[in-house]
């Protein structure tokens, strides 16, 4: 397979039609970034339907993302094995006949079903001894560099170079389904700006958001606290320190949090999956990195701003650590909130002149 000269991988075989099965990894922001191979797909394979593996968290995600024919929505235990389950899966993934499966986590567990469903090519990374699940084994991921490049790989043939560029995730949502969702929370249709003030590990997560949406708000913005019902006491503490003006916007349905990062002038989040989710649906969104790298985790689709600590580079950094271990959390609290907010602005102002 080669390149052309803008990046894109060439037809491989447009009169194959047999559907592929991805088994991606199931964390939100991952679960994005997934989509790059479904589009690596298309590109090699225009005519082979591409699902994915959902779980009903994720599920949302599948109605936004151009190239999925449909996501398999299914509850897989990740403490157990979960046999009976893992049989009901296959069962229904035979059903649709499916001639690849991609299987992205390394895990035995994860190539379980492709294999009792019995799809011919069950393509995937060594890893905890798979021979027999995975029969289309693929060497070499350690020497891979990003997470992404050890994903997007697999939609490649064996052994072919990466490209100097993947394409972005992309989340299309229809402008009027987020001025709906506007409507209905009552949230008018003033500029925005969004909030993602949690994250797996408490490392990640910058502490000054009660007071970066206090100043927001004084400078004339509507400010919205996007999360999960484990973000809950925090956007509480957000709310409450600008007086209730700030809308708490939390809760179990991602869907929720998709329409809030599309319907956004503006998002600013923690290295987290709503990040990636604002990133590929087009809003201007500032990372705020501490102790994990932006080459490794950012989005591909580019950040409008990466907020590092910056007065001084710590040893330390990055750690990947999900708690801190050294220098108090200093990567972290050394971004103070008017920075934050001075950049937002800016940001801002910058996406309005376009």
């Amino acid at each position: 397979m080669n390149l052309n000269s803008s990046h894109e991988i060439e037809l491989e075989d447009a009169a194959d039609t047999r559907p592929i099965l991805i088994v991606p990894y199931m964390w939100i922001g991952d679960f994005v970034r997934g989509h790059t191979v479904v589009r690596v797909l298309k590109q090699r394979w225009p005519n082979r339907p591409v699902d994915l593996l959902v779980t009903p968290l994720c599920a949302p995600l599948i109605d936004y993302m151009p190239g999925v024919r449909a996501g398999i929505v299914w509850d897989l235990p990740r403490s157990r094995l979960a046999i009976a389950k893992q049989r009901g899966l296959a069962a229904e993934l035979r059903a649709r006949n499916y001639g690849t499966a991609l299987v992205l986590p390394r895990t035995w567990k994860a190539a379980i079903a492709p294999a009792l469903a019995g799809i011919p090519e069950r393509v995937g990374f060594f890893g905890e001894v798979r021979f027999g699940l995975i029969n289309r084994m693929r060497w070499g991921e350690k020497a891979l560099p990003r997470f992404i490049d050890k994903n997007a790989a697999l939609a490649l043939p064996s052994g072919a170079p990466l490209p100097p560029e993947w394409p972005v995730p992309q989340l299309v949502i229809p402008p009027e389904e987020a001025a709906r969702w506007r409507q209905t929370n009552g949230l008018g249709m003033g500029p925005a700006v969004a909030l993602g003030p949690g994250s797996v590990g408490a490392s990640k997560r910058w502490t000054y958001y009660p007071e970066a949406a206090r100043l927001l708000i004084e400078r004339g913005l509507d400010v919205w606290v996007v999360g999960g019902p484990g973000e809950k006491a925090l956007a509480q503490e957000i709310v409450s320190a600008t007086g209730g003006r700030a809308r708490d916007l939390t809760g179990t349905d991602l869907r929720n949090g998709v329409l809030a990062m599309a319907a956004a002038s503006v998002a600013i989040s923690n290295d987290s999956g709503l990040m990636h989710i604002a990133a590929a649906i087009g809003t201007p969104t500032m990372g705020i990195f501490g102790p994990t790298s932006p080459y490794l985790w950012a989005p591909l689709n580019g950040l409008a701003a990466t907020v590092l600590q910056t007065k001084s580079k710590l040893s330390c950094q990055p750690c990947q650590r999900t708690v801190c271990t050294m220098n108090d959390h200093r990567c972290m609290r050394d971004i103070a909130a008017s920075e934050v907010a001075d950049i937002a602005q800016r940001v801002m102002a910058q996406s309005s002149a376009r």
